[in-house]
């Protein structure tokens, strides 16, 4: 990914634990992406696996590529 992605992305929820709080966007272009669920945007904390969505990509904290500003389609 390139250094700061803020091209919005689109893409499906591939995964989300919400026990953890973790889940994997992956990106129409087949990238998959790590976020927080303190990443989607409307502040719901959870999100459905196969949701569409829309999202930006942010250098993450462990020092890889994450989704952010996520919002469901």
């Amino acid at each position: 990914m390139p250094a700061v992605h803020r091209k919005v992305l689109t893409g499906v929820v591939e995964a989300f634990d919400e026990a953890r709080g973790l889940g994997t966007v992956r990106a129409d272009d087949g990238a998959a992406l790590g976020f927080h669920c303190t990443a989607i945007a409307d502040g719901s904390r959870t999100i459905a696996e196969g949701t569409p969505v829309r999202f930006v990509v942010v250098p993450g904290h462990l020092g890889q590529w994450e989704a952010a500003d996520i919002v469901p389609l």
